[in-house]
């Protein structure tokens, strides 16, 4: 198939042999690339209670079929594993490395073992080495991506863990070109466990696409549907942070721990970073919009920072009660700094001020007073956090394990599957919350992005069938949700920008022209479908079943203020439903033979029933 190298790096970092794993076109045009197809890759490595710590857990960095095509806001690539949670995660990144990724002629890389001592991975266009890592270790992602772009002379791309992945916090990320972060899963604790300090990857290698003429036009008419979409200025001049005061209108923003919904939106909001701040725009590679914020001489010794955007700046905003914005900079720097994710650092120390104010937890467990709001405190954790001092060892395993080890209701630990919620209320959307229950990492707002789809005058998902009725009223959220679920999966996979506003009978035309196939349309939603239920069917053999499809009462309890007072997600009626049209076995929560079978997933099914 066009737009492929046809081939991923495997590497053994425990004997230290590098080879190349070729992929089929079978493989190619089924999983189309990026998570899926590492999913596809993984599944093989799955085991039963495996120990997502252990050597022989696959990490995989995979590039999709849209990098190098010159189609605009593709320069995203996904990295996969079996998360810290014991389940699937997966989690993506954008600036120039995907690009690079796939300039080495590789679609992706392939890593398991664990290596004696600290190393790293070059790549470069073809050639790849381990190389001794152990003046890195220790050094923060900033430090470590300057370094290795010295040792290179440039022209390369560093993705690398800072003391988060080096110390094996649960929700440590991934960072790369500067504040760029596969953040969420914890993916960069799997790449400390294997001592691998950073992947470094180089080259300007570019797949032959089948129709270059008509990919060409294509990629005018996508650039044309960028600059005539509503949201391109604003992203362009406050970044995803613009949402904050329509998301406290919505009902969407979470504050003070998931119980309240409304706060002073105008301290934090996108104007007030633009007013107190010299901030520019920044963008990954090939993209026209630039929603990166970068701020400029922010104090003596923090002359750059990186961000922060919408999800960083509700966690360790309003979601802790914090309205000093010097706070929420540094809090969004030091997390970048050591590679950790900012949605689950915040909503960790969120618990923590919750729980304090309730008397669960003591000052003397603490070691301290915590406040909600306590901007010093806020600091004063993620020092704690990263160093392992302290009360921060017990806030860097998450909020499940946070609620078992100070004796809180598990009720009142706001996650789904070991995955902290992010700043996108399951209450302002009832569609968002059943896909929180089922998506394939847990409580993740990309999977299932009804913020962005579920609103009046939205006509994106008319092709595809998808057709919205009131948010608030859980009657065929069920069905829609599946097909949400099924259309959110292409970004990750294709590896393409959730904010490109790209239709799905475009986004077709662009595979077609790509690989020389002749896709269409509803082809997308049987891609999807095929993703989601591979997925699941990963996690089904690691021990999920529908009793852990559910959301905790502190993230589904009616509030009485705001947009969403009085309204609790109908979990059951949605659930039902849901199940019914995806055809999941009711009892156990897997897809049902059938399923499987239709669509093409054979090894699955057989391993999923086979003692059933």
């Amino acid at each position: 198939m066009k737009g492929y190298f046809g081939a991923f790096l495997k590497v053994d970092l425990t004997d230290g042999t590098i080879e190349e794993l070729p992929i089929s076109d079978y493989d190619l045009k089924h999983y189309v690339g990026g998570s899926t197809l590492a999913a596809k890759i993984i599944y093989d490595y799955v085991k039963p209670e495996m120990d997502p710590m252990a050597p022989e857990n696959p990490l995989v960095f995979a590039a999709g079929p849209f990098i190098g095509s010159n189609i605009p806001m593709v320069s995203r690539s996904a990295v996969c594993g079996i998360a810290p949670n014991g389940l699937w995660g997966e989690a993506t990144t954008g600036g120039t490395f995907p690009f690079r990724l796939k300039g080495t002629g590789y679609d992706g890389i392939l890593i398991t073992g664990r290596a004696e001592a600290p190393v790293s991975l070059f790549i470069q266009e073809g050639a790849a080495e381990i190389r001794d890592a152990v003046h890195l270790w220790g050094k923060d992602a900033y430090e470590t991506q300057e370094l290795i772009n010295t040792e290179v002379g440039g022209k390369a791309s560093t993705a690398c863990i800072g003391m988060g992945g080096e110390e094996r916090i649960r929700y440590a990320g991934i960072m790369n070109d500067g504040g760029r972060t596969a953040g969420r899963c914890g993916l960069g604790t799997i790449m400390g466990s294997k001592n691998l300090k950073a992947v470094v990857v180089s080259g300007n290698r570019k797949a032959e696409v089948a129709d270059a003429e008509g990919l060409k036009a294509l990629v005018e008419e996508v650039r044309a549907c960028i600059r005539s979409n509503a949201n391109t200025n604003a992203y362009t001049l406050y970044g995803t942070n613009m949402y904050l005061d329509l998301g406290m209108r919505l009902g969407d923003v979470a504050a003070r721990y998931f119980t309240r919904s409304i706060f002073p939106v105008e301290k934090l909001h996108g104007p007030a970073f633009r007013t107190r701040y010299s901030m520019t725009s920044s963008a990954c590679r090939g993209c026209p919009v630039g929603c990166g914020r970068v701020i400029t001489d922010f104090s003596d010794e923090m002359k750059r920072v990186d961000g922060p955007e919408y999800e960083t700046v509700a966690a360790f905003g309003p979601l802790c009660m914090n309205f000093d914005i010097d706070t929420v900079v540094r809090a969004n720097h030091f997390c970048n700094a050591h590679g950790i994710d900012t949605i689950s650092a915040g909503v960790s120390i969120a618990f923590a001020m919750y729980l304090y104010e309730k008397g669960i937890l003591t000052r003397e467990q603490a070691g301290m007073e915590i406040k909600w709001g306590d901007s010093a405190v806020i600091l004063k954790l993620l020092e704690m956090i990263i160093r392992q001092e302290g009360i921060g060892v017990v806030l860097s395993k998450g909020v499940k394990e946070m609620a078992v080890e100070f004796g809180a209701d598990p009720e009142e630990a706001a996650q789904v599957k070991g995955l902290e919620f992010p700043m996108h209320d399951s209450r302002a959307y009832q569609g968002a919350a059943l896909s929180y229950a089922v998506g394939p990492r847990g409580a993740c707002h990309l999977k299932g992005s009804f913020y962005n789809l579920d609103a009046p005058g939205n006509e994106s998902g008319l092709e595809l069938g998808i057709t919205f009725s009131d948010k608030n009223d859980p009657a065929q959220k069920g069905a829609l949700t599946a097909k949400m679920l099924h259309f959110c999966e292409l970004y990750n996979s294709f590896t393409l920008c959730q904010f490109s506003p790209m239709p799905a009978s475009m986004i077709a035309r662009a595979l077609a022209s790509i690989t020389g196939n002749p896709f269409d349309t509803m082809d997308l939603l049987t891609f999807g479908e095929r993703s989601l239920n591979l997925k699941r069917a990963i996690n089904n053999r690691l021990g999920i079943t529908r009793a852990d499809d559910r959301l905790p009462k502190i993230a589904r309890q009616a509030l009485k203020e705001g947009a969403t007072a009085g309204i609790e997600p109908d979990m059951d009626l949605m659930l039902k439903e849901f199940y019914e049209v995806s055809k999941w076995d009711w009892e156990t929560g897997k897809p049902m033979p059938e399923k499987l079978f239709e669509l093409g997933l054979d090894q699955p099914a057989h391993d999923l029933w086979a003692r059933s």
